[in-house]
């Protein structure tokens, strides 16, 4: 077992180490020569800025601070220091070259206030990469603003309203179609841009059922929003039929990106019959996203949707490239400037690197990966892969821990905890809503064979405790901060500490 320890709750923080009159450095006095030089500061210097006494600042020496961040930060957990196994966020290992590209000067100290002229190979940079990704979805333009998958989204389900309020039908085409296997924010920004959702079910194929969605989809459909592969893992074999059925409609197909490092390099959205693409920048094209961000979720649509797409979009005219704002049935900006652009230069340096024949092979070692944990797992006792076994996976795979519970009274979320202890990240727990018991395994390409081995022996030994010593299961983490945590009041607000001031302030309405 590897043991993964976390940072303990009672460790002090930097106010509480250090002692009075403790620093890491002296600066020079201010003597009669130096005082010659500039003159008195209280003299230039504005009074309601003047401190009448000393910050509030921690007292300690360079050696305390540095031992102090240092232990806090192998304390903590990355990509870069296991393997992260978090379904459908594809957690996959970012090259170090990509760091250093983003790290650059020329991406650090530009702004986005600056002339057009002074900025010339950002505006570059962005071009080509809106170009890539045409074609490696198949669309016809792209807009690199979208902060997120979720604000890609939202993007795209204002640009199907827009399209069909352009039409004269947005009264009567009120509806999103969501399969039950969606993201959670599928319907969200569906409804967030004014669409009653309408659930389509999925069939005994793990697919959408078809013959449901046939009988659903009306004249009030706007659009259909569906991953490919599902969050099953799972290919629609029927994607062409689908999309036939919603065009006939005159619906749109939206697809959802956050699963394509599967289908990366093999096959296009637009050749699929999407009309709307959004992709996860930071997670298919090397950026793990971690603590609210980064992300980037850049939006592409058909020839026929083009013109209302975010503004500006980055366009070439021979000589330079320049913003065009001139665009009249855009849906305007959706956020300041022009995208989250170091993740932007990432993922450019990310597909210059890989090359298209990197790229293709990047999704088939992910596909061999997702398909060679979904057989072994399966085999492990009170394991099992839900729907058909032998259709192929793709990116991940689903393990349902239903059987377990039931023979044990262990669950999936304490898999996911006992594995804290293992020394990796724990997997999706619960999700998709329609598997019982549910662990989402994502791999990714990144892993060797031998980490690959090194989950399955944690899932044999986890499955050994569960039929033998449950209770090392339904106690675990023991390794971690904080061991059984209360689950609601963990997520109530008023329990959450984001600072020291706060944490002050806790602390003395306590003692009131």
């Amino acid at each position: 077992m590897k043991e993964f320890r976390q940072a303990k709750w009672h460790m002090p923080t930097i106010f509480e180490i250090g002692a009075g009159d403790r620093s890491g450095c002296e600066l020079p006095k201010l003597d009669s020569v130096l005082r010659q030089a500039i003159g008195d500061p209280s003299t230039f210097l504005p009074k309601d800025l003047m401190r009448t006494s000393p910050p509030n600042l921690p007292e300690t020496s360079e050696v305390e601070v540095l031992r102090h961040f240092t232990k806090l930060s192998q304390m903590a957990f990355g990509v870069d220091e296991g393997f992260y196994p978090l379904g459908s966020c594809t957690m996959k290992y970012n090259p170090k070259i990509n760091e250093a590209l983003a790290n650059l000067d020329e991406v650090n100290w530009i702004h986005p206030y600056q002339d057009e002229s002074t900025v010339q190979g950002a505006l570059e940079l962005m071009y080509k990469l809106s170009c890539w990704l045409i074609e490696i979805t198949g669309m016809h333009s792209f807009s690199l603003q979208p902060s997120a998958g979720a604000h890609g989204e939202f993007a795209g389900t204002l640009i199907m309203r827009a399209y069909h309020k352009h039409n004269s039908h947005l009264e009567s085409k009120d509806e999103v179609l969501i399969p039950d296997l969606a993201h959670g924010t599928n319907p969200a920004s569906a409804a967030m841009a004014g669409f009653k959702v309408i659930i389509i079910p999925s069939g005994i194929d793990g697919c959408i059922d078809i013959e449901a969605l046939k009988n659903i989809v009306s004249k009030r459909t706007a659009g259909l929003m569906l991953t490919n592969p599902n969050t099953l893992g799972i290919f629609e074999k029927e994607i062409v039929e689908i999309s036939k059925i919603l065009h006939e409609e005159g619906a749109l197909l939206y697809y959802d990106g956050a699963n394509f490092n599967g289908i990366m390099g093999k096959v296009r959205p637009g050749d699929m019959g999407f009309d709307i693409v959004h992709l996860n920048l930071h997670k298919t094209f090397s950026t793990p996203h971690g603590g609210g961000g980064p992300g980037s979720g850049p939006v592409g649509v058909v020839e026929e949707l083009d013109k209302f797409l975010p503004i500006p979009l980055i366009q070439y005219d021979g000589e330079k490239y320049y913003l065009d704002y001139n665009r009249t049935y855009s849906i305007g900006k959706i956020r300041g400037f022009y995208g989250n652009f170091d993740i932007l230069v990432r993922a450019f340096s990310y597909i210059l690197t890989m090359g298209a024949e990197g790229l293709e092979n990047a999704a088939e070692i992910a596909v061999l990966n997702a398909n060679y944990l979904s057989k072994r797992l399966a085999n492990i006792k009170g394991f099992e892969l839900p729907y058909d076994n032998e259709r192929p996976r793709k990116h991940e795979c689903v393990i349902s821990c239903s059987k377990m519970k039931r023979e044990t009274g262990v669950q999936a979320k304490n898999v996911a905890k006992r594995l804290i202890d293992f020394g990796i990240h724990p997997p999706t727990m619960y999700f998709p809503l329609i598997i019982d018991e549910a662990l989402m395994i994502e791999p990714t390409e990144t892993e060797t064979i031998e980490e690959l081995e090194g989950l399955v022996d944690m899932f044999a030994e986890i499955s050994k405790e569960a039929y033998s010593t449950p209770n090392v299961l339904l106690e675990a983490p023991h390794n971690s901060s904080f061991s059984q945590m209360d689950e609601v009041k963990a997520s109530h607000p008023r329990t959450l500490c984001l600072s020291w001031r706060m944490h002050q302030r806790m602390k003395h309405e306590k003692k009131d």
